[in-house]
């Protein structure tokens, strides 16, 4: 169940669209760990250059390249006793992979600049929306790597797929932005419910998300009910 796998140290791979909420069932196996009032660290592996992301998950000594004018730790180092997520765990290059890979064999590592081993004590959970096996066969993802990353595999099914959920999660975000916009929220009326479910989310709950702030946003005061006028056209062409 879930909550075994959270309070197990076992690396986790979370797998599912971009958009599904990967982020969020990291957040809840850490949450619901014996780690959960210590660090949650994330870090997305897409977003940093090769030579940036080594840096930024095993950190750096002064002087270990032009501008590293102080030491500076990493990730790795950040999170210890707690959990890290690395997201889009598929783009890391093949000389950062190494790197990991013995962090997740011997809980050590190097800090850039120094030949001092650093150990750590981190839960590692590794997020893709990419077939890892299809990188494996295309030589850019380590075989050896994938299977220490997929020790508990979760994967997400896109919101087309679990329309019970669309409702629900609907509400939740018509509640937070109204909260933070200082507003009531307002209902879900049938024409706009109708919409919500027949639309096919190729963003996923991101993209429901993103919806439900605009809703709130271009609704008035009076507008105590979502009514279709507050959603996007493509969701109400898409009916």
């Amino acid at each position: 169940t879930f909550q075994q796998v959270a309070d197990s140290r076992a690396t986790v791979l979370v797998t599912g669209e971009s958009g599904v909420g990967k982020e969020v069932v990291a957040r809840a196996l850490h949450n619901l760990s014996s780690r959960a009032s210590n660090p949650f660290v994330a870090v997305s592996c897409a977003a940093l250059p090769e030579t940036l992301l080594e840096s930024e998950l095993f950190g750096y000594e002064k002087g270990a390249f032009t501008g590293a004018q102080g030491a500076k730790a990493g990730r790795f180092e950040t999170a210890n006793t707690g959990t890290l997520l690395l997201d889009e765990i598929g783009e890391i290059p093949m000389s950062v992979q190494v790197k990991l890979l013995r962090v997740m064999q011997e809980r050590e590592f190097e800090r850039l600049g120094s030949n001092k081993p650093t150990r750590v004590d981190v839960r590692v959970v590794t997020a893709t929306n990419r077939p890892l096996q299809d990188a494996v066969d295309q030589g850019v993802f380590r075989l050896d790597l994938l299977y220490r990353l997929q020790v508990v595999e979760i994967n997400i099914p896109p919101l087309r797929e679990r329309v019970e959920d669309i409702e629900p999660l609907a509400n939740l975000f018509l509640t937070k932005y109204a909260a933070e916009n200082e507003r009531a929220a307002p209902t879900i009326g049938d024409a706009a419910c109708k919409l919500l479910l027949a639309y096919a989310w190729p963003g996923n709950v991101r993209e429901l998300e993103n919806v439900m702030e605009r809703a709130v946003v271009l609704s008035s005061p009076n507008d105590g009910e979502l009514v279709p006028r507050l959603l996007p056209t493509s969701l109400q062409r898409a009916a």
